[in-house]
């Protein structure tokens, strides 16, 4: 079994939270995406879970592999921003799913 190896790409995560930010900005000061609550809202509830599967992909990493993101744990303070980090992706991603789930059951 080949062994796939996605390493620790900052500008991937930080790409996701300037998209959430975008995203829910853009719905703070327009007020619709499409015209449509519905539409808003499952567009925020896909963008949300794309963005909380790389975070989620690197717990899985960490916890059932031992390592972080490819790698052997390495230097101690590295990895406390590298999960900091994730979770600020994953928190972010959460905000975007409340606010699609909250567009799709608005009237």
């Amino acid at each position: 079994m080949a062994q796939h190896r996605r390493g620790r790409n900052l500008k991937t995560l930080w790409g996701l939270v300037l998209l959430a930010i975008a995203y829910s900005s853009w719905l703070y000061y327009q007020r619709t995406l499409t015209g449509t609550n519905e539409l808003d809202g499952i567009i925020g509830v896909l963008l949300g879970l794309y963005i909380c599967a790389y975070p989620a992909a690197n717990a899985v990493d960490l916890l059932f592999f031992g390592r972080i993101a490819g790698h052997q744990v390495s230097s101690r303070r590295f990895d406390i921003l590298w999960l900091a980090l994730n979770m600020l992706v994953l928190l972010s991603g959460w905000i975007v799913i409340f606010i699609g789930v909250t567009r799709l059951i608005t009237r």
